[in-house]
């Protein structure tokens, strides 16, 4: 490796090597007790690129990145980039046929798990017959492990890395056209791979080498060496490496030379609170309330804590409602504090900065919007701003070219406009007066009441405002007068019911959280019926799981 090394593309792999010859000293990523050097990490992507090779994996091929935050993972994606091979992000919380759908998709020509989860790939292995390779991590397989599933045979992940060279391979062709997959969430069906080519994820995806969104993306790919940060800067990843965000952030603050810290297990937030204080944390990234409450009301019950490292807190992939980000604005009073808003179908497309002591715009509203971004409505024409029309975000520029394996789907998402090719998501908003966008949720999931659409997130954020609420989702109930009926499923907060006298009354507390719901709302959008839960279940990264949550409504 030479530090005159300068990537001749936006191939992923050209830049991380680039920027890792640059700085191959500085720590690049920490999980847990497992850390690593940026030449650490490069030579370990390395050996298992060079194994994953050996084994017959190439150009194309899809290899299964199955586990929890790691720092294996980061090695799986950085080794299938350098031969071409194309990672997939798995939801580890997957059952079995959500499982042989994402095998079999691919299909699957490796996969890299940790050994609890070898069962559910045996089970799922023997339908996958392009399936030659199963990498156990940890501590690998165990003597009792079968030594083949299906067609595949059981390697240890350490061994076979121990076993392979650390140099470079040598992969001819490798550019901007390679391809890069993200398998959206499946919250409302099952996951669809979005396909990128390399450059337009780049810019698309990545920030184009401008993390901060301060100088504007690079001309250049050389460019990205000369925005690689000269000072400690750490960046504090909660959300899962599963999800599309999570790996985008990761992946444009390696590009910036920054050291990545991995939030390993489930969502602790005295944990990333303690995390902050000894790493000295720079920046971090929560997804919604699911993430934000639990850490202000942690520091309200064990803070405070020591943030002087912190002057940059974002929120993206799920709304924060303007009473959590008014907290913790009070808690980290130096701090900008940023909302984006994107999907793995369109890339970043627009955020919100506030600087220390300004007042939030409002739950989910946008004023900084990506060029090529526009609201449409249903006859395909941009919504003025200030008309109040509800459209879908549409976006032109650096967009994905399909959906893989799904014809009909790239046929409904991807249009050409003028002259230009839009991808259309399934985000619904208006346009403000000033051209600011507000998000109301997704098409899919919005609720059909007396003939008035009803957006659950939109709900939601308000819901989340009471102060007996903890967590809510809103769905929609088949109901013989108003077609779907406003159904909120909320978790209170704990010691509600107790303050309460022991117990809430159902009907009175529908009442209250209507009257409530009133005071920001239209009325039809208030709920009808509340449903309480014990916990509200989201997904690993902190998404809504509506199907869940419209199963718990109905057999209420």
């Amino acid at each position: 490796m030479g530090s005159d090394n300068v990537p001749g593309s936006y191939n992923i792999a050209d830049i991380w090597e680039a920027v890792a010859d640059r700085v191959g000293d500085r720590e690049a990523v920490v999980c847990g007790a497992e850390r690593r050097t940026y030449g650490q990490l490069e030579q370990r992507a390395n050996r298992l690129a060079n194994h994953l090779r050996l084994a017959g994996v190439g150009t194309g091929d899809f290899v299964g990145c199955y586990m929890p935050n790691s720092v294996e993972y980061i090695e799986t994606l950085l080794a299938c980039f350098k031969i071409r091979a194309v990672p997939v992000n798995i939801n580890y919380r997957y059952v079995a046929d959500e499982l042989r759908h994402l095998f079999t998709d691919g299909p699957l020509a490796a996969v890299v798990c940790p050994p609890e989860f070898l069962g559910n790939v045996a089970e799922v292995a023997p339908s996958v017959p392009s399936l030659r390779e199963v990498l156990v991590t940890g501590a690998g397989p165990g003597a009792d492990a079968p030594e083949s599933v299906g067609e595949a045979t059981v390697a240890a992940y350490e061994e076979v890395l121990a076993a392979a060279g650390p140099a470079r391979p040598d992969v001819p062709g490798r550019g901007n056209d390679d391809i890069y997959v993200i398998y959206t969430g499946g919250t409302t069906g099952l996951p669809k791979g979005v396909v990128w080519r390399m450059e337009d994820a780049f810019f698309g995806c990545l920030t184009g080498g401008d993390p901060m969104r301060m100088n504007g993306p690079v001309g250049d790919p050389s460019e990205v060496l000369d925005r690689i940060i000269d000072f400690d800067f750490v960046f504090y990843a909660l959300a899962p490496l599963m999800h599309a965000a999570a790996q985008w952030v990761a992946l444009m603050w390696f590009f910036s030379g920054a050291k990545v810290i991995l939030h390993d297990g489930s969502f602790d937030a005295l944990e990333v609170w303690r995390t902050i204080e000894r790493e000295k944390v720079s920046t971090t990234t929560v997804v919604g309330d699911a993430m934000a409450r639990p850490l202000a009301d942690t520091w309200e019950s064990d803070g405070p804590f020591d943030v002087s490292s912190m002057y940059a807190f974002s929120n993206g992939g799920a709304p924060l409602a303007e009473s959590t980000k008014s907290r913790l604005m009070e808690y980290l009073p130096d701090c900008v504090f940023t909302d984006g808003f994107g999907s793995s179908e369109t890339g970043i497309q627009g955020s919100s900065r506030l600087q220390p002591g300004q007042s939030p715009l409002g739950t989910a509203v946008f004023d900084s919007v990506a060029e090529g971004t526009k609201v449409l409505d249903a006859d395909g024409n941009e919504v003025a701003p200030g008309s109040g029309v509800v459209g879908r975000i549409a976006h032109s520029g650096w967009v994905p070219l399909r959906y893989h394996n799904a014809p009909e789907k790239t046929a409904e998402a991807f249009r050409e406009l003028d002259g230009r090719r839009y991808v259309v998501s399934g985000d619904m908003a208006t346009v403000g007066a000033d051209g600011e966008i507000q998000l109301l949720g997704r098409g899919s999931v919005s609720i059909n009441t007396g003939g008035e659409k009803v957006y659950p997130e939109e709900v939601e954020s308000v819901l989340r405002d009471h102060p007996d609420v903890y967590d809510a989702l809103v769905v929609g109930i088949p109901h013989d007068r108003w077609g779907e009926q406003v159904t909120a499923v909320v978790q209170l907060r704990p010691g509600a019911a107790r303050e309460r006298g022991g117990a809430v009354d159902p009907e009175a507390f529908t009442r209250e959280l209507a009257e409530h719901c009133r005071g920001r709302l239209a009325g039809y959008k208030a709920p009808k019926a509340v449903v309480l839960t014990e916990r509200i279940e989201r997904s690993p990264a902190g998404k809504a799981d509506y199907r869940w949550a419209r199963a718990t409504a109905s057999g209420a």
